[in-house]
């Protein structure tokens, strides 16, 4: 398998709600220096009449990042794109794929699929607003709306306003009758129409998001060589060899949070970066990160550490490793009130005396 060569492909880690918080990207940037992250979407109510800091402030180590924005009001959004830009933010991203209740009743997130004018109408203000690009994550179609014509109709109209990339989730949202866990697993996979959106639609940057979880699978999306007969979890053709219009990057999800040292083998076999960190390594960067925000920012350790739970997936000693930062190694109120980042480092020696065993 060889490493990419030339301008390096866009590969992402996707905007997860309640993982993808800064702690959560700070990690990933130790393990991944060359992926692209994302934020949680935020909202712009949120934005415009809360603590923006809160929700905008991120380490510098963690470019390149993109900020998601949730919302349908072209004024507020273009406000937001700009706080988001003075922040620092490589791009903005729309969401138009969210299915759960609560965008829902805001009316934006995958309900605004069945709205391209509008949508059109903020990616324009939004475009306006900043000089980095302003993107949109959408799905393949939105309950009966599922149509290769519904989708083109969707992404031309919007790229008429200047929008040059699209996230594209292989999968149509269910609003009504499937939680938004559901959304991510039961509705099957379509890589072929995101494929023909590719090939009607081939000046713009399309990435695919949607169930790619191995290298083998990441290189078939890049189409960089065909794959042969390969075992992965995507029931395509496009992962069994057969792909022919290459997209122009991947997007991770579930697996770069449950199994995240996978993002050192992307860096490895996708950009050909040798010098990753080894777990132990990322182990004591963190802990050092830990430290400084607990004494400068307040921050309570769990905050940090159940981003970290997954760090030796499938490694020896990887079990006495979740159960010391997913449970209580201490009294308690020990760890729930002024605990320590060398919590960090005994669940480390914990692994390692496991490991020796």
């Amino acid at each position: 398998m060889k490493p990419v060569t030339g301008q390096k492909p866009h590969i992402s880690v996707a905007p997860m709600m309640d993982w993808t918080d800064r702690h959560c990207r700070y990690f990933l940037r130790l393990i991944a220096p060359h992926v692209r992250l994302y934020t949680e979407m935020v909202t712009t109510g949120a934005l415009i009449h809360g603590d923006k800091d809160r929700f905008l402030r991120f380490h510098d180590a963690e470019h390149p990042i993109a900020l998601q924005l949730g919302g349908s009001d072209p004024k507020d959004l273009a406000t937001c794109a700009k706080m988001g830009e003075d922040y620092g933010y490589d791009e903005i991203n729309l969401n138009c794929g969210c299915p759960s209740d609560r965008v829902q009743s805001g009316a934006f997130g995958a309900c605004l699929m069945k709205e391209p004018d509008q949508v059109a109408a903020c990616v324009e203000s939004m475009a306006e607003a900043v000089q980095i690009p302003v993107t949109v994550k959408c799905r393949i179609g939105i309950d009966d709306h599922d149509s290769f014509e519904f989708l083109d109709n969707f992404v031309g109209k919007i790229a008429e306003k200047g929008c040059k990339t699209f996230v594209i989730h292989a999968r149509k949202a269910w609003l009504k009758g499937l939680s938004p866990k559901e959304n991510r697993e039961v509705p099957e996979l379509n890589y072929n129409r995101v494929e023909e959106i590719k090939a009607k639609h081939s000046d713009l940057n399309i990435i695919l998001n949607g169930g790619v979880k191995t290298i083998e699978g990441i290189f078939s999306v890049l189409s960089l060589r065909k794959q042969g007969s390969c075992e992965t979890s995507m029931k395509d053709p496009r992962l069994r060899g057969e792909s022919i219009t290459p997209f122009d990057g991947a997007m991770i999800g579930r697996e770069a949070y449950q199994n995240p040292y996978f993002l050192a083998e992307v860096e490895k076999e996708i950009f050909g970066n040798k010098q990753t960190l080894s777990r132990e390594d990322i182990v004591l960067a963190m802990a050092s990160y830990a430290e400084q925000q607990i004494e400068h920012h307040d921050v309570p350790l769990k905050s940090i550490t159940r981003h970290m739970i997954g760090l030796f997936h499938g490694q020896k000693g990887g079990r006495a490793w979740r159960r010391a930062l997913s449970t209580l190694p201490h009294e308690a109120e020990a760890y729930e009130s002024g605990a320590k980042a060398d919590i960090i480092l005994q669940a480390l020696e914990e692994r390692q005396s496991r490991k020796a065993a």
